[in-house]
């Protein structure tokens, strides 16, 4: 793997993004001057570009301000390179890239995902979500499919992305709060907003094919992301101040514990960094060996966290 450049850290509770050394883990930069707040990240390393959401002033589902811009970033000069209205579409959240090399974003308030052209920087179109609380989404390895989590339906959306059409929501036994996929694409990992657990859900036939208990988390987890080489998926639980290493069978689980508020990962080699909003604390996972390895200060309170 090449040596990382840097480390890019959203600060939601500070309203800054952050730029770190990779080495030294020390804040080197910090930007600011942000409408509240930034939210949520996307890192393409190889375009020296990340791109971070104004969300809205409030919480999923209490957003009483919604924000309508998308935040572009040069990596190389660490430094905002332009904003993206995305108006009318409002509250923009999760962003993933598509094998297509568009953008999705889902736009809570508006009840849609938005696409957008990173290479001009523009909106090129809107996708009905079905739910005003579509909160994250996950693209298939295939580029067909795209699945939002919509929190309190307690539903799944799955939009073709070939056709551009919703085609239907999964219905999920409760709330929801985060949202994964298989590397085979054929389980959608959807993470219970009000008990600690994973719903698995057969992409094909389009049901609940299990619920899997999450092993020493005594409360409801918040974000499930698979390690880019799919070997192990990281979970955290805000709630209960844990992340948890889960194998792709789902029969192996270890948690531990982190800072408060634990959020969003970085999967980096053989590591784990995991973003802690309630404390400014970055803590790092020792992959293989299943345990806490270190922890550092970043911001205020980081969400999210990428390497470049």
């Amino acid at each position: 793997m090449a040596k990382a450049r840097g480390i890019i850290a959203v600060d939601k509770m500070g309203t800054k993004v952050l730029f770190l050394n990779p080495v030294t883990y020390e804040t080197e930069v910090v930007l600011d001057d942000f409408d509240k707040t930034v939210h949520e990240l996307l890192v393409i390393p190889e375009e020296n570009r990340a791109y971070v959401p104004i969300f809205g002033d409030g919480i999923h589902g209490r957003n009483p301000n919604p924000q309508h811009w998308l935040c572009v970033f040069d990596l190389e000069k660490r430094a905002l390179l332009t904003t993206i209205d995305l108006r009318p579409y409002i509250a923009p959240h999760t962003l993933k890239l598509g094998p297509d090399g568009f953008i999705y974003i889902t736009c809570e308030n508006s009840a849609k995902v938005v696409v957008i052209d990173r290479h001009h920087n523009r909106v090129i179109g809107a996708l009905d979500s079905g739910s005003t609380n579509g909160h994250r989404l996950i693209i298939a390895p295939d580029g067909q499919r795209l699945y939002t989590e919509n929190e309190e339906d307690g539903t799944v959306s799955v939009i073709d992305l070939a056709e551009q059409r919703l085609m239907g929501k999964i219905k999920c036994p409760r709330p929801l709060a985060g949202i994964a996929i298989s590397a085979d694409g054929k389980t959608v990992v959807a993470v219970d907003d009000a008990e600690p657990k994973l719903i698995l859900i057969d992409s094909s036939g389009g049901y609940v094919r299990e619920e899997i208990t999450l092993k020493d988390v005594p409360k409801a987890a918040q974000i499930a992301r698979y390690a880019p080489d799919n070997s192990v998926i990281g979970v955290t639980s805000l709630n209960s101040d844990t992340v948890s290493l889960i194998d792709p069978s789902f029969k192996q689980q270890t948690a531990i514990k982190v800072g408060s508020q634990p959020m969003d990962m970085a999967f980096h080699g053989d590591e784990l960094f995991v973003a802690c909003q309630g404390d400014g604390s970055v803590h790092v996972i020792d992959v293989p060996g299943k345990r806490h390895k270190l922890s550092f200060q970043a911001g205020k309170g980081c969400e999210s966290i990428g390497f470049f």
